[in-house]
């Protein structure tokens, strides 16, 4: 089965890029030959493996991995919270923090920003009826989130989607203050949510296992917050505390594996920036920094 290379935007430069996939040889395997896709599907409905994958990745000897991949990947170990031999393991690495000064958070109150580093597409309308566009997957907005009755009051709204490939910083920030509810997990499997996936299981999104989260937040109205597992993603690991959030703060982060968000925002209170709906209404992702604006608040009453 044939791929095409698939491009992103780099918004820092502007240029396009290629999309660089950690494992490729590894991933086409399982997900385009016979055998390969039956031992997914085997694997996929069973979190011992990945719990079991999680676990590889925790021992020291893993260690050995962080080098190579930093400098494969062109990872700007200046920003990493710690030296790479600090980390005890790969998967320590990969779940890092970063400085605080790394990725700040816009501070006026109606400006939106990215809750995660990663590749991104916008949907500036939910309909009744709308597939979420995602890489090839088209997926009902009811899917992504359980269930029909938590779908309604976005009816009309607009939706986020952020992808993580393995080499972004993997941690996940509340978009603005706020309160939060507590995390409710949706049952699923553990599919990977790279492309190259994505074209073989195209309603991946709905398939995978979710954790759901309630933000009332005090510039952007009530947002649904989403985080996609995926194929080796044991654990969306929370550290936020149910109730008042800060703007920035940390919510969680994903332990090894490429993993994404989906946010979605009640009709009518905010609104993207122009060239990420012009560059999401061709299929095109754009790469965006955590905490760097997206969009804007809008006024309930201004929307009325």
């Amino acid at each position: 089965m044939g791929l095409k290379r698939i491009h992103f935007r780099d918004r820092q430069s502007g240029g396009l890029v290629p999309e660089s996939i950690p494992a490729e040889g590894a991933l086409r395997w399982f997900y385009q030959t016979r055998l390969g896709f039956l031992l997914t599907l085997f694997c996929a409905r069973r979190a011992s493996f990945c719990h079991l994958y999680g676990w590889w990745q925790e021992r020291p000897a893993s260690r050995r991995r962080i080098a190579p991949f930093a400098a494969r990947f062109i990872i700007d170990l200046d920003e990493v919270e710690f030296p790479p031999d600090q980390y005890a393991s790969f998967n320590a690495f990969f779940s890092r923090r970063l400085k605080p000064e790394a990725r700040p958070f816009a501070q006026a109150p109606e400006v939106l920003c990215a809750p995660a580093d990663g590749k991104v597409l916008v949907c500036p309308c939910l309909g009744e009826h709308t597939l979420l566009p995602v890489k090839g997957a088209l997926v009902p907005v009811a899917r992504i989130l359980g269930s029909g009755e938590e779908a309604r009051p976005y009816a009309g709204g607009a939706a986020l989607v952020v992808r993580l490939a393995p080499y972004d910083y993997h941690r996940y920030h509340f978009p603005d203050s706020g309160r939060a509810g507590s995390s409710r997990l949706l049952a699923g499997l553990y599919h990977s949510v790279n492309p190259l996936a994505l074209e073989r299981v195209p309603r991946i999104f709905a398939l995978n296992r979710r954790m759901l989260t309630v933000l009332d937040a005090d510039h952007f109205g009530r947002v649904a917050y989403v985080e996609v597992g995926a194929f080796a993603v044991g654990s969306m690991v929370q550290t936020y505390a149910p109730g008042p959030v800060a703007r920035g703060q940390e919510k969680g982060y994903f332990q090894f594996g490429g993993s994404t968000l989906v946010l979605f925002f009640e009709p009518g209170r905010v609104v993207f920036d122009e060239d990420l709906l012009r560059d999401s209404a061709q299929g095109l992702e754009v790469h965006v920094k955590t905490g760097s604006r997206i969009g804007r608040g809008v006024s309930p009453e201004l929307s009325r």
